[in-house]
């Protein structure tokens, strides 16, 4: 069992800063994929950023290429997502997600959806 629990999120202008963190509890072995997604309102659920817990791999969809960064402190067992140039596209409830996928060795094979584990979700509001 994992529990994630998310803090950070808020409200920005555009061209801000934010960073996301997530505290993961429970088995590491349940968790070799970990992923940031948000969901704006009347949208479905988009994954914007993905890690691989064992080497640190990353993966980020598109439209947050460049502006977000996804990392882990493996010892505080702490998945973070640091944001900038936010743009009021980027306003959503941001959630923090985790899996265990046999036989995935690279963050190229971590799934861009259908986590097992979720956390409760952060707004973030960037207002022009």
């Amino acid at each position: 069992q994992v529990q994630l629990a998310e803090s950070g999120g808020g409200s920005v202008q555009a061209g801000g800063s934010l960073r996301l963190s997530c505290k993961a509890r429970g088995a590491r072995a349940n968790r070799n994929c970990m992923g940031w997604f948000r969901q704006a309102p009347g949208k479905e659920r988009e994954g914007v950023a993905f890690l691989f817990t064992p080497d640190g791999g990353t993966r980020y969809a598109e439209s947050v290429k460049g502006r977000f960064t996804i990392s882990q402190d493996t010892a505080k067992e702490v998945l973070f997502l640091e944001m900038k140039l936010l743009e009021p596209e980027d306003t959503a409830v941001y959630y923090c997600a985790a899996d265990f996928r046999a036989g995935v060795y690279f963050v190229s094979s971590c799934p861009a959806s259908d986590y097992g584990y979720w956390g409760q979700g952060t707004q973030v509001t960037v207002s022009s």
